[in-house]
């Protein structure tokens, strides 16, 4: 069994970016510039604007962070998606899910003019994705994908499992799965919790995705041994033995299935690090108008 080391990979990517960040700055072209914004004061979403901060400042990107506190209106926060969008100096637009109740998320992520939607989440670049065109895709998926390739996992010809539909992991890692491409040509089965005989399709799958937002919900009994293990989930629990009180638990039952499993990520530390370092990838893209021409 080799654990896949999401921490290590994401900062050799993050090396790579900076280093090409650094050759733009002597060529005199674009640094890239990505903005935020960030609606109230979860804890959950300023740890994660911190984090994209703090690596924008390490691979010598610019950054912006707009805050509002949770009461702003709905139009105010468009009006200020638009000036952004309007800004040729800002090569990427982020804005961090969730939103007040009060707020239309889906409105405010089309209001995000798609040659700056670096989170990947508009419908225009969800449909490039889909049919195969270059496009922005969201963090996570994108993250997946890289470490299989980093890890030369095969793809080609396998059977893939994705357990959880979500529009931000399920679904688009299903499709570049199956996808012609160099880590695609799988053949993907998309499974979620109105799925019958679930641990049977399990049992059968080369490489399985889990995405469910449960706790150890994957256990040793619904793998094959040899199996590719990928675990996105990501859970909060309480717990007597760390000194914060919690520990992180991910979707896969670690201990047991490691020991069938010829490559897994373990929680914390192999998915979630290459999030931001995908998101980073995608505005350098922008930047460079390897996606759409530059703006």
């Amino acid at each position: 069994m080799e654990r896949i080391d999401g921490k290590k990979i994401s900062s050799q990517i993050k090396e790579e970016i900076a280093q090409e960040v650094e050759q733009l700055k002597e060529d005199g072209g674009k640094i890239p510039h990505l903005a935020a914004i960030i609606v109230g004061h979860d804890g959950a979403s300023e740890t994660y604007v911190g984090h994209k901060e703090k690596a924008c400042q390490q691979v010598g990107f610019n950054s912006t962070v707009v805050r509002f506190e949770d009461d702003i209106a709905e139009d105010t926060l468009l009006r200020k998606v638009d000036e952004l969008n309007n800004n040729t100096d800002i090569d990427g637009i982020i804005v961090q899910l969730p939103l007040p109740k009060h707020i239309a998320e889906q409105k405010v992520i089309e209001a995000i003019e798609p040659r700056k939607d670096v989170d990947g989440f508009h419908p225009i670049n969800i449909g490039r994705m889909v049919i195969g065109l270059p496009s922005y895709v969201s963090a996570t998926p994108a993250g997946i994908v890289e470490l299989i390739k980093r890890y030369n996992i095969e793809t080609s010809g396998k059977d893939v499992v994705v357990i959880g539909r979500s529009n931000i992991v399920g679904k688009p890692i299903s499709i570049l799965l199956s996808q012609k491409s160099e880590s695609g040509n799988a053949t993907v089965t998309l499974t979620h919790s109105r799925t019958k005989n679930l641990k049977e399709i399990v049992s059968r799958a080369d490489i399985v995705i889990v995405a469910l937002g449960k706790a150890e919900f994957l256990t040793a009994d619904m793998v094959k041994k040899g199996a590719v293990i990928i675990d996105v989930g990501i859970t909060r629990v309480k717990s007597d033995k760390t000194k914060s009180g919690w520990k992180l638990l991910g979707d896969v039952k670690f201990d047991e299935v490691s020991k069938k499993a010829s490559y897994i990520t373990p929680v914390p530390g192999g998915v979630g690090p290459m999030t931001i370092v995908s998101l980073l990838q995608n505005t350098l893209k922008s930047a460079k108008g390897e996606i759409y021409s530059r703006i």
